[in-house]
């Protein structure tokens, strides 16, 4: 049974957003994140070999919690709980998405930025939402305004977030944790410097979530 959508947003306090490239190195990256405390990944369908690197992780890296990003429709959610995605994360929602996860039942982090597209998942009992693109929408000052009048909900935000400005997401009390890809970025991966990875994961995975 996959873990819950809360055990996902509390496990740590950083979601590694992986775009993997080369299928050979999905493992070893993995691996070098779970080794920095960071289990939870998130590996974007934005590359040919992304379906193989979730089967690869899954085979290769038993300890991390593995999900699919960018789904955007029934058929990449199909594709990618058939190579074993635990959860999906998905920039945006529609329609025919919401009802085949919620038919599924896989756990779902949907991406929002508005009121209404909260309150409209909160009319299906979503509470956990991704708030993207978290700076280009707003940042710190939109989740202060969403979390007044919708405080039952709880945001990863994600895109644009850093290790300078991940402290004051985590400091929100709707923040349960943030995406990011600073701990791996592309330079690191393809020069294979797994150590240096895990020292950034080791980092990430010590942010601490303090509501303000």
């Amino acid at each position: 049974m996959p873990p819950s959508i809360k055990t996902i947003m509390t496990t740590s306090p950083v979601i590694p957003v992986m775009v993997i490239n080369q299928l050979d190195q999905a493992a070893p990256l993995a691996q070098a994140l779970v080794d920095g405390g960071l289990k939870v990944l998130e590996i974007t369908l934005r590359t040919p070999v992304a379906l193989d690197a979730i089967r690869r992780i899954k085979a290769e890296a038993p300890d991390a919690i593995v999900g699919a990003g960018t789904i955007i429709n029934p058929q990449t959610l199909e594709q990618a709980l058939e190579a074993g995605a635990e959860f999906i994360v998905s920039p945006g929602i529609t329609d025919s998405l919401l009802r085949e996860a919620l038919a599924c039942g896989v756990p779902l982090l949907p991406g929002v930025i508005t009121p209404s597209e909260v309150m409209r998942l909160l009319e299906h009992g979503i509470t956990a939402m991704k708030f993207f693109p978290a700076e280009a929408a707003g940042g710190i000052p939109m989740l202060k305004s969403l979390g007044g009048p919708l405080p039952q909900v709880t945001f990863c935000p994600t895109g644009g977030v850093n290790p300078k400005n991940a402290p004051d997401y985590l400091a929100l009390p709707n923040v349960a944790c943030v995406g990011g890809s600073w701990m791996a970025p592309a330079e690191l991966v393809d020069a294979g410097d797994w150590t240096e990875i895990t020292r950034r994961a080791l980092v990430a995975s010590q942010l601490k979530h303090q509501p303000g």
